[in-house]
């Protein structure tokens, strides 16, 4: 028996607009939503690719015949408003059902539908189901990095206005190669550091400014997206960077955290060792063994 936890509403943001080429929505074995508000709450508004919970005459939740609850890596459970395990309600009823069979934890929206739809109304939807190619075509958002705060994504998401809109974005951050005349219409204020994808690149140098910048956002209550061209490399760099700056994480805590948010992130090779010099700058000394397989 997996067990339950607890997941943020900020968690389940992230784990919806995980991507590679596609969007992960679009992977059988990737996450299944259940939705065990009432039924009637359930046909006016859900979070975007739930399924409604059905249940038998006992009062049983049934699961749905075409999930593979063994392989599946997400199952999450909202009703209207659990906040805790130890609560008692549908979302509780139905996760200790599938739990037996799970090899994942099943985790429970804390806050349930109401806090999520407060904070990303953009992710409700009276949509009933999805086809394959309708999940395919959907448009992932920047990932969250501090909720409601800072975000990191692509160059695609920082072009699109209603993304912008929809995040309530005021600064950006483009460490990408390239610029765009849409900038003009986002009502945002931008930083332009235009620096190739390379081991070469010297990126370091930008750190403290950009740093100065971000916190100078966050510290007014704004919103902040750091963004490069596919969102891997630069950008995550740049947000640890931030991370440790601000927070006094280590390189291996910030990669820890950015990699929670965004499991394909990955700063080349030259970037880890000026995010090695920056963690010694930071904070003294050297304190994360960049030589470790997973950097």
């Amino acid at each position: 028996m997996a067990g339950k936890v607890l997941c943020e509403a900020s968690e389940l943001y992230n784990i919806l607009n995980q991507y590679t080429h596609l969007p992960r929505l679009a992977e059988s074995n990737y996450l299944c939503l259940i939705d065990a508000c009432a039924a009637e709450s359930y046909n006016f508004s859900y979070i975007i690719t739930a399924r409604i919970a059905k249940w038998d005459s006992d009062g049983k939740f049934i699961m749905p015949l075409d999930v593979e609850v063994e392989s599946m890596k997400y199952i999450i459970v909202y009703d209207s408003s659990t906040h805790s395990l130890s609560d008692s309600g549908p979302a509780i009823d139905c996760a200790v059902s599938i739990e037996k069979a799970s090899q994942f934890p099943v985790q429970i929206l804390s806050g349930g539908y109401e806090k999520f739809s407060a904070l990303y109304p953009f992710l409700r939807t009276q949509k009933i189901l999805y086809n394959i190619r309708e999940v395919e075509s959907l448009n992932p958002y920047p990932v969250e990095i501090l909720p409601g705060k800072l975000y990191m994504g692509d160059y695609r998401q920082a072009t699109n206005l209603q993304i912008l809109k929809d995040l309530k974005m005021n600064a950006l951050v483009n460490v990408s190669d390239e610029c765009s005349l849409v900038f003009k219409k986002a009502n945002c204020t931008v930083l332009h550091i235009l620096i190739a994808d390379s081991a070469e690149a010297d990126l370091i140098v930008s750190f403290e400014r950009m740093c100065v910048f971000i916190g100078s956002h966050l510290n007014t209550s704004s919103s902040v997206l750091i963004f490069s061209t596919l969102g891997v490399s630069r950008c995550s760099a740049v947000t640890m960077a931030y991370l440790m700056h601000h927070l006094k994480y280590t390189l291996k805590e910030a990669w820890n955290h950015i990699q929670q948010c965004k499991a394909n992130m990955r700063p080349n090779r030259g970037f880890v060792q000026q995010l090695s010099d920056w963690e010694r700058q930071t904070l003294g000394k050297r304190v994360t063994d960049i030589s470790e397989p997973k950097y």
